[in-house]
């Protein structure tokens, strides 16, 4: 087949479209991309504009700028990492310490093993461990030795408890 110069002609004006049109469409595409990706990483409006147009006016350049200057993580990354740094101060927060030596202590412990300091006590009905400060006893309810006694006839004032007999 030989090609005359009128068909090279139309050849490299076919070429020549289809790569146009090949541009074009990636300049669109990466309008887009941009658009969808900078709603996801910020909520900043006048950000969210100038990256579209950096990548609208300068086209590949812009897309670099915009991959170099963009937020590096997404709202909902940013959202799950706070989520995990509240999680972990809370573990942290929630670890016991001993209040004479201010070593780690156990939840259940009802004495420091390294300096004796006396954590909690127990309930002199149910014998579950409650705290030092506390004057009720959370399972059973049963007041702690000493306490005054709410809404208690003179009978039941008088009545030896437990540990009493």
């Amino acid at each position: 087949m030989i090609l005359n110069p009128e068909t090279i002609s139309k050849l490299i004006v076919i070429l020549t479209a289809w790569g146009a049109a090949f541009v074009v469409a990636l300049w669109l595409a990466l309008i887009f991309w941009t658009y969808r990706d900078i709603r996801q990483r910020t909520q900043d409006n006048m950000l969210r504009v100038l990256s579209i147009l950096a990548v609208a006016v300068l086209f590949l350049p812009g897309i670099v700028i915009y991959l170099i200057l963009r937020p590096p993580l997404t709202i909902d990354q940013e959202y799950q990492y706070t989520l995990e740094e509240e999680a972990l101060l809370r573990s942290i927060e929630s670890a016991h310490n001993c209040p004479g030596c201010g070593r780690r202590v156990e939840n259940k412990w009802l004495v420091c093993p390294d300096c004796h300091t006396r954590l909690k006590k127990l309930c002199h009905q149910c014998g579950s461990p409650i705290e030092l400060h506390w004057n009720l006893c959370p399972i059973c309810g049963t007041p702690a030795p000493g306490m005054r006694k709410e809404n208690v006839s003179l009978d039941e004032a008088l009545r030896p408890t437990p540990k009493d007999s």
